[in-house]
């Protein structure tokens, strides 16, 4: 196998240090990622946004034994409980969250007329996981 040397100037510094704009593009999808789970995790139970139930594919409830509303009460527990796991620890939260949000696709897939919401979800997905990257580089 052939390989190349890079000679880089005496003079030039290297650092594994994240830069400025990483350090804050981080820091901005924490906090995303730490508010909108904690505050669509409340709103299940005060229901001040939206009427979460009409999101939910019927057949998860039933299998669960719960009512929709009972249901989307224990999906309110686990989305405040992955922005605060985003808050101390983001490189696992973000893939937590990414996860979450991948579930919340397929269940709107299965529901069926909420592709919108679907394709924003897709998008916050990809966000969650670049953000676990981030911190990544946050950790060293």
């Amino acid at each position: 196998m052939d390989t190349q040397t890079i000679a880089v100037p005496a003079d030039t510094a290297i650092s594994s240090e994240p830069s400025v704009s990483t350090r804050l593009a981080f820091r901005a999808l924490q906090l995303g990622f730490v508010l909108a789970p904690i505050l669509a995790g409340l709103d299940k139970f005060l229901g001040l946004m939206t009427d979460w139930t009409r999101y939910l594919w019927p057949p998860f409830a039933d299998l669960a034994g719960l009512s929709a509303g009972a249901f989307m009460g224990m999906v309110g527990v686990v989305e405040i409980t992955a922005g605060l796991v985003v808050a101390w620890k983001p490189r696992i939260g973000g893939y937590v969250v990414a996860s979450w949000l991948v579930g919340i696709i397929v269940n709107l897939a299965l529901v069926g007329g909420f592709w919108d919401v679907a394709l924003r979800d897709v998008g916050l997905a990809i966000g969650a996981f670049a953000l676990a990257q981030l911190a990544r580089a946050e950790e060293r």
